[in-house]
């Protein structure tokens, strides 16, 4: 028998449009207030129109130059240094606000993401050095936060962005939580869109070709709406989270897991702030007794190996 199709999870290619390797927006139907575009490219480009969007460039792989506009309408040029992979700690990256065209070169794996915004913030280049790396949780739950574009970091209208990677063994989006209810003080509404990446875990020596790397990731139903995600997440993989409680995403004992975050909603503040699952939320308690996993914070050294 055939698996029952899931309209909020898309494996890699399920997305490709247009020579980009994936591509969410609202032609998606039910999907209203978050964008992703990935690309693959070499010594390639790809453009990307202006409209009502605001909008950040993550490299995850590679090196890219952008060019834009500058505030005052001239042309502008923006290098992103990047970095070797997800794995090997945060990267530059570069903020357009809304009425921003871009067109961007390089080689590498890149992602943009984007949401509906409409008042105008000039162009900003976060470098690497300045983001801040975050080691959340415990234990098996300890994981490494990259706060690219988080409320406290990017001055921007709707989006958040951040990357979270998950060593080999270890869970993340955990206790399972939604965003589903605006509760002013206690829960906005966010729109999620998760792309993952896996790959052999640090020290493990002679994987096979053959290998293919792999977390899962799950969502379950609240009020706000019925959704069922029991995911097996290779590289490339999107799930989207338009409602509901979500959470683990589990890296299996062999392989890392990375997924880069898109949020935004309808909400007048830009806030993370999310509900747990009742039946989970004592799980927080027990970090207070553990240590963080020794293993992080992942990072690439000055000679480009990653460590």
């Amino acid at each position: 028998m055939s698996p029952t199709p899931n309209e909020w999870f898309r494996p890699r290619g399920e997305l490709a449009r247009d020579g980009w390797t994936a591509v969410v927006d609202t032609s998606v139907p039910g999907w209203q207030y978050t964008g992703l575009h990935v690309a693959d490219l070499e010594d390639q480009a790809r453009s990307l129109p202006a409209g009502p969007l605001e909008r950040l460039v993550v490299p995850l792989s590679g090196t890219f130059e952008i060019e834009h506009d500058d505030v005052d309408g001239r042309p502008a040029r923006t290098a992103l240094s990047g970095r070797t992979g997800v794995f090997a700690g945060p990267t530059d990256s570069l903020y357009l606000g809304p009425g921003t065209a871009l067109t961007l070169r390089g080689s590498g794996r890149v992602a943009i993401a984007s949401a509906p915004a409409s008042d105008a913030r000039p162009p900003r280049r976060l470098p690497a050095g300045r983001v801040p790396v975050e080691i959340r949780g415990a234990g098996r739950d300890t994981r490494q936060v990259h706060n690219l574009g988080t409320p406290e970091i990017l001055d921007a209208q709707s989006l958040i962005v951040c990357e979270v990677i998950t060593p080999a063994g270890n869970w993340s989006s955990h206790p399972a939580h939604k965003h589903d209810e605006h509760r002013p003080g206690a829960e906005a509404r966010l729109e999620e869109i998760y792309y993952f990446e896996a790959a052999p875990a640090r020290g493990i020596e002679a994987v096979p070709a053959a290998a293919e790397p792999f977390g899962t990731f799950s969502t379950y139903s609240s009020g706000a709406g019925q959704i069922a995600t029991d995911a097996r997440v290779r590289t490339g993989d999107i799930a989207l989270v338009p409602f509901g409680f979500h959470g683990p995403a589990a890296a299996a004992p062999e392989y890392d897991l990375y997924y880069l975050n898109v949020m935004a909603g309808p909400d007048p503040q830009r806030r993370w702030l999310i509900t747990d699952d009742p039946a989970q939320s004592w799980v927080r308690r027990t970090w207070e007794h553990q240590q963080p996993d020794p293993r992080l914070p992942y990072r690439s050294g000055p000679d480009g190996v990653d460590r």
